[in-house]
């Protein structure tokens, strides 16, 4: 199939360009509209009972959380008649701003104590507005204006912006910020290691054509998709990151492999077609093996997990078209050209013996040896993985130094508790049991971390209550009093909800399809690999090996920024104790996937060597020597690429560019050139060990 692909492309190698040019210039032109479409929400359960209690609440009680929560700080206590009248006015004019419903201050609740902080010199202004509870554009923009307009200095007051609408602003303007610095060091930076590698400009461009033209195309689809559900604005990144990764990686192993023929005296045509029979396949099949890792984000509930699921799809599938479609196509029109530009004339000819097959059988003569101390330099690695705990995005994943976040710590420790994002208790038709209602809100007042319980109100025949408390709503702090609230008896049909309840049951629906997401990981992997290799024992070994470089980069990250170490490499963060569970799975899932990207090119090499008659020790030897380079470049350049991640000064991101940086480093070096080498050595003719029944699924090679 690949092989007639090849002779098709040949022939029709202008028009396959052009239409793919075409294509990508069309949909880059329509996909940077995506940016104004997505959302820094995303982390709710949408089957969850917190759900349905924001639901209830906001369509039978018609109440919404505050978009925005200020704090109005003064020099004497709020009570000053002075700073009473400043206090009003500033109200009055955030009243009026277009978009903002209704105020509430502690001015204007004639002295709530909940609005005063402990030491009596601030209280808060919380702004309501008729949003919808997923509008984000709309929280964006409103926050936003009041920041703008109202945070910093106002008649002598120091007035400090918060809450859902400031806070996603923030998030949402530094993401945006941060991507072009990134991409702004990546792309030179890139182009710089890929003349080194390549040793010719011309064969340089080949990876970032592949990569851009993916990214083009998936910002289309993403804009797509954003019409039909919410796409987290962090898939950005993930794009980015991926399309300039995958590009790299798949355009590396393609014209490696042309040049490879031209250089063995093959045609052009024959040259490309052998490389769309080989590499081609290879990427093919690489490529669906990291898709279908990817798609295991969509059995999550969240739309903050979905939203990567979609956007690798989108940029996998696309990197995949343009390296089997378009590169060929490129390839047979430049012919020998490909190496005009020489920079560096030791990597034009490709060699057949060197220091990578004189590493492998290295390896190969004390397997043992090598095998023990790979484990234990990666066990060490992975040791801090046992102090994880997780927690979700909040303000504190911006930098200390940020106004929002400023504003975020001022209310954790100057204020009793978290009056803009309470615990809700709803109870439909509730009223005629208030005497349930109140012995089991009793119990709740006992709980550790409850400051008060709020008095009821009536809406017809429903029942709600407030209850605040002095913890971070998105903290493993608040998710145990939830469950112990929870597990209270309490009124038939009572719905726990608020924001500390909305973060348990995200927590909670991470959890439970956790297994189904590694199941399905497990079980496609197995099979792709299979139907390649045509053995049992290598994708077994492969799952296995990719899940200890897995365990060693999260003990990294974990050391790193739960511990706070190596802020020098990584830049200043803030220090919470836990790690935003979405990005761990993320991080996970997309090393996973790359990982077995570089299995499937190495393997790819060892059975092509194998299958034309060498021996096992000499197909890994050789399929080492010419995969190992390519293999050991594109992790350093997709580790570059994502490393320029680590500037940004979004926790999350950084966190992100960190972990995939380190862990295709580990995979590339601790992984590929010893472990595996070792395991084939030590493993033998069992390698490509298959039941006869199964060897008639797998790829005839």
């Amino acid at each position: 199939m690949f092989e007639r692909l090849g002779r098709f492309i040949v022939r029709n190698s202008r028009l396959t360009l052009t239409l793919f040019l075409l294509g990508t210039i069309a949909a880059g032109a329509i996909g940077f509209q995506a940016f104004g479409r997505l959302d820094s929400g995303g982390y709710s359960d949408k089957g969850s009972e917190s759900y349905k209690a924001t639901d209830y609440i906001i369509n039978k009680f018609k109440v919404q959380e505050p978009v925005v929560t200020l704090v109005v700080d003064s020099t004497s206590s709020v009570d000053d008649p002075v700073v009473s009248v400043k206090g009003i006015a500033l109200e009055r004019e955030v009243r009026a701003i277009k978009g903002v419903t209704k105020t509430y201050s502690y001015w204007s609740t004639g002295g709530a104590p909940s609005m005063k902080s402990r030491d009596g010199k601030a209280s808060f202004i919380l702004v309501y507005a008729d949003f919808k509870a997923d509008d984000w554009d709309g929280f964006s923009a409103l926050g936003a204006q009041i920041q703008k307009s109202f945070d910093g200095e106002y008649q002598g007051l120091q007035v400090y912006a918060g809450g859902a609408g400031v806070i996603t602003h923030a998030i949402n303007k530094r993401i945006e910020k941060d991507l072009v610095l990134a991409e702004s060091i990546a792309i030179p930076l890139t182009f710089l290691l890929l003349m080194f590698v390549f040793g010719a400009l011309v064969a340089s461009v080949m990876p970032l054509f592949v990569g851009i033209t993916a990214i083009l195309g998936s910002f289309f689809l993403i804009f797509l998709l954003s019409h039909f559900t919410n796409v987290s604005v962090f898939a950005l990144n993930l794009i980015t990151g991926l399309g300039l990764g995958l590009g790299i990686d798949y355009a590396l192993l393609m014209v490696n492999r042309f040049r490879e023929e031209l250089h063995h005296g093959k045609s052009v045509e024959e040259s490309v077609v052998t490389t769309v029979a080989t590499a081609g396949k290879t990427v093919f099949y690489s490529g669906l093996t990291v898709l279908v890792t990817m798609a295991s984000l969509l059995f999550f509930p969240l739309d903050f997990l979905k939203s990567f699921g979609y956007a690798g799809i989108a940029v996998i599938s696309l990197a995949i078209i343009g390296a089997v479609l378009a590169l060929p196509a490129l390839l047979a029109i430049l012919g020998e050209r490909v190496d005009k530009g020489v920079v560096r004339r030791g990597a034009i000819t490709p060699k057949e013996d060197g220091r990578w097959a004189g590493t492998a059988r290295a390896v190969m003569h004390r397997p043992l040896p090598v095998v023990i101390a790979s484990l234990l330099v990666l066990g060490i690695m992975a040791a801090p993985v046992l102090n994880i705990a997780f927690a979700q995005v909040d303000s504190r994943v911006l930098p200390a130094s940020d106004r929002a976040a400023l504003s975020s710590s001022v209310i954790e420790t100057r204020f009793d508790g978290l009056v803009g994002s309470p615990i809700e208790v709803v109870v439909p038709k509730g009223v005629g049991r208030e005497d349930q209602i109140t012995s089991f809100l009793s119990k709740v007042r006992d709980i550790d971390g409850i400051v008060r319980v709020g008095s009821f109100e009536v809406f017809g025949e429903d029942i709600r209550v407030q209850v605040i408390s002095s913890l971070a709503s998105r903290s493993t702090a608040s998710e145990r009093v939830i469950h112990e609230i929870r597990a209270l008896e309490r009124p038939e049909g009572t719905l726990i909800g608020g924001s500390a309840a909305d973060f348990t049951d995200s927590q909670d629906g991470i959890a439970d399809k956790l297994p189904l997401a590694l199941g399905w990981i497990a079980l496609t992997v197995l099979i792709l690999i299979f139907i390649f290799t045509g053995s049992i024992i290598l994708p077994i070994k492969a799952i296995i090996l990719n899940g200890l470089s897995l365990c060693a980069t999260l003990g990294a990250i974990t050391w790193i920024f739960i511990n706070g170490h190596l802020k020098w490499l990584v830049g200043d963060f803030t220090v919470t104790g836990t790690l935003d569970t979405g990005t761990v799975i993320l991080v996970a899932v997309v090393v996973f996937g790359l990982s077995m990207d570089y299995e499937l090119f190495l393997l790819s090499r060892i059975r092509e060597e194998h299958l034309a008659g060498k021996s096992n020790v000499e197909s890994v030897a050789v399929g080492l020597q010419r995969s190992a380079r390519i293999i050991t470049a594109a992790a350093v350049l997709l580790a570059v690429v994502f490393a320029t991640f680590i500037t940004s000064g979004v926790t999350s991101i950084k966190m992100l560019g960190f972990g995939v940086a380190l862990a295709v480093l580990l995979d590339a070096t601790i992984v590929r050139a010893l472990l595996v080498p070792a395991l084939m050595r030590l493993f033998g003719e069992s390698n490509w060990w298959a039941p006869k029944a199964l060897r008639r699924f797998t790829l005839k090679h």
